[in-house]
């Protein structure tokens, strides 16, 4: 039996982002770049798992693009892990306030903020790749703006935790939850109608293991995706977004893509609307993972159909 993504162990990444998110503040990046590696290779070295999905990752992604005949090696694998660690320290960058405006670029920003400024909440579908929390920055240009982003409790809560350690206090509000259900739809209406932007991500199936899911090709295999961003599309009726951002040339890069206005649609057409939702979603997630397959961070087996 494979296990669901929110069973797999943080084995020793934890300690070591805290040494590391240490050194950073002390010391600077640079400084820095000195002690990712031994870490980093301390934690792939003990995470077979993790390992063999990452490589696994790789090589459907080069059979997609028609490069079967190209092999992903170990030396791959490992250089998509020291490309996630260091998304891990730009994370307590826009945590910290150590990133600025100057290091961030944006494309579809616009769009999004008007909805905002006319008293219209935005649901904003995320992912794993790259970073959710430069949105913090963004929010920087417009003081009313507030993002809230659900976060997994099971899967993240020990480095959520270590990251508050070092977080300046913003307009970004981490809520906590473990699948969505009606409560949480029903608090995040109330978000929606204060003009507030709600991000969520939408590659990974519930924490639960089982429930509402739906499969849908993605880098030419199926592969499960959660129901539950795209049946609060449905029930908040309110613009819809994804959003990817992007480490490019050292600058992180926001892509905000409008997914679709408000979905309105009878019962009897809700699960095709909703198959269709998750369509769109995994193709959009397929491109972007192309325009930067080592920042895609799912570090299990994506397609597996089964989580029993």
């Amino acid at each position: 039996m494979k296990n669901h993504w929110a069973q797999i162990e943080e084995r020793g990444i934890v300690w070591g982002m805290d040494f590391l998110l240490k050194v950073y503040l002390l010391l600077g990046r640079k400084v820095l770049q000195v002690f990712l590696y031994p870490v980093v290779s301390y934690y792939w070295l003990l995470n077979s798992k993790g390992r063999a999905a990452s490589r696994e990752y790789l090589q459907q992604l080069a059979n997609y693009q028609g490069n079967a005949s190209s092999n992903v090696s170990w030396r791959d694998s490992y250089q998509h892990f020291i490309s996630f660690a260091n998304a891990l320290i730009d994370k307590l960058a826009a945590w910290s306030g150590s990133l600025t405006l100057d290091d961030v670029e944006s494309h579809g920003r616009e769009q999004v903020v008007k909805h905002l400024e006319q008293g219209q909440g935005v649901l904003v579908l995320g992912s794993h790749l790259g970073n959710l929390e430069v949105c913090q920055v963004i929010a920087k240009l417009r003081k009313t703006i507030k993002i809230n982003v659900l976060v997994h409790t099971q899967h993240t809560e020990k480095f959520n935790s270590l990251l508050n350690k070092y977080a300046e206090s913003g307009s970004l509000n981490l809520i906590s939850v473990t699948d969505v259900n009606a409560a949480t739809a029903m608090m995040l209406q109330d978000k929606i109608e204060a003009g507030e932007l709600v991000i969520i991500a939408a590659d990974r199936t519930p924490v639960s293991g089982g429930g509402r899911v739906a499969s849908s090709s993605f880098l030419g295999r199926q592969a499960n995706f959660p129901q539950g961003p795209f049946i609060l599309a449905l029930l908040l009726k309110c613009p819809v977004f994804t959003l990817f951002c992007l480490k490019e040339k050292h600058k992180q890069v926001i892509y905000f893509d409008h997914f679709s206005d408000q979905m309105k649609v009878s019962k009897k057409q809700r699960t095709a609307a909703i198959q269709q939702a998750v369509d769109a979603y995994a193709k959009r997630l397929q491109q972007y993972c192309i325009k930067a397959p080592l920042q895609w961070f799912n570090f299990y087996d994506f397609w597996q159909i089964n989580d029993e």
